[in-house]
């Protein structure tokens, strides 16, 4: 079972469908025990960086997730829930996240300078560094869109764990991931036949998983 996080902020209905849809059985949980269990855990995210944040310690959810991500099943954050993986943002009022990753969340430049409206909001082309150097990312075509809806995005302090980026306006990191953890920045689940690729693949990284 793939266990998808709820801490009350979350895209969780459009999280739980893409997995359904791509064949895995998967279960909305905010119950520690039920993410001890999973195969693999997703956070998704929708919202605030700090909100998000709170919404964890809340329900006493932090320890859980690293102790996920240190018994090396699958893990993957989408959205907000990718932002988390790094070491905070400058998105509104301070805020840690899990530091999974080094680095922090910036806001993309101001429309005026770029041309560009911000939130990034629809599809966008990803660049893949490396197909071979991620399952998720192998056989997505030569030029695979992406769906996006943010303001934020992280800046890892190793660029090693990029494994796609995306530009707008400036180039960013859109997917990355290292050992069992994985980011996306886009939504997969609403990014049609190329997201539910991405889907698929993630879900087949749990026959791998510790029992």
């Amino acid at each position: 079972m793939i266990a998808i996080v709820d801490y009350g902020v979350g895209n969780l209905g459009s999280a739980l469908k893409g997995f359904q849809n791509a064949g895995f059985p998967a279960a909305v949980t905010h119950n520690p025990s039920e993410i001890e269990r999973a195969e693999a855990v997703v956070l998704p995210g929708d919202g605030a960086f700090k909100d998000c944040y709170e919404g964890l310690e809340q329900r006493g959810l932090v320890g859980p997730i690293h102790a996920a991500i240190r018994s090396g099943k699958p893990f993957l954050g989408i959205c907000v829930g990718m932002q988390l993986l790094f070491e905070g943002s400058d998105e509104g009022e301070p805020s840690p996240g899990l530091a999974v990753f080094r680095g922090r969340c910036i806001r993309f430049p101001d429309g005026r300078s770029t041309g560009l409206k911000v939130p990034h909001m629809g599809w966008n082309e990803l660049r893949v560094a490396d197909e071979g150097t991620c399952a998720m990312l192998s056989g997505l075509g030569p030029h695979p869109y992406v769906y996006f809806i943010h303001s934020y995005y992280p800046v890892p302090a190793d660029r090693s764990v990029i494994l796609a980026t995306a530009n707008h306006g400036v180039d960013f990191a859109a997917v990355v991931g290292k050992d069992n953890v994985f980011g996306m920045q886009f939504h997969p689940e609403k990014s049609q036949t190329v997201g539910l690729k991405m889907v698929k693949a993630f879900g087949e990284l749990t026959t791998a998983c510790p029992q």
